[in-house]
C-alpha cells in the first residue's frame, strides 16, 4: 500500500486534488481545467479514490469527485513541526518589520544629511 506521500508526489494528483479543494467537479470538468486527457484523468482519479483521497456520487449522467481530507492529516501530522519552525521564524518576521515601520519617516517628511 503506498503512503500518502507516495500519492501524492505526482504532479497531476496534486493538481487535480487542488481543483478538487474548492468544489467537486466531474472528469470532464477536471479534465479541460487541467488540459489534461481523459483517460489519463481517469487513472489519476482511480488512484486517488482508492488511496481515499477522493469520492464519487453519481449525479445523472456524470460522476462527481470530491476531496475527502483524512489522507491528508497523515501529511498534516509530517508538517506540524515544521510548521512550528516557520511559525516562529515569520513571527520574527513580522516583529521585525514592524520595528522598521515605525523607524522610518513617513511620507512627505524628508530626513536631513548630515
Amino acid at each position: 500500500m503506498e503512503s500518502a506521500f507516495d500519492i501524492i508526489a505526482e504532479p497531476n494528483r496534486r493538481a487535480i486534488l487542488k481543483l478538487l479543494v474548492s468544489s467537486q467537479q466531474s472528469v470532464g470538468e477536471i479534465e479541460r481545467r487541467l488540459g489534461m486527457p481523459q483517460p489519463t484523468v481517469s487513472k489519476h482519479l482511480r488512484v486517488l479514490r482508492e488511496a481515499g483521497f477522493v469520492e464519487s456520487t453519481v449525479e445523472a449522467q456524470r460522476r462527481l469527485y470530491r476531496l475527502k481530507p483524512e489522507p491528508l492529516q497523515e501529511i498534516d501530522a509530517w508538517l506540524a513541526p515544521f510548521r512550528r519552525f516557520w511559525s516562529a521564524h515569520l513571527d520574527a518576521l513580522a516583529r521585525h518589520l514592524d520595528r522598521m515601520d515605525h523607524s522610518t519617516p513617513t511620507k512627505g517628511k524628508t530626513r536631513r544629511k548630515r
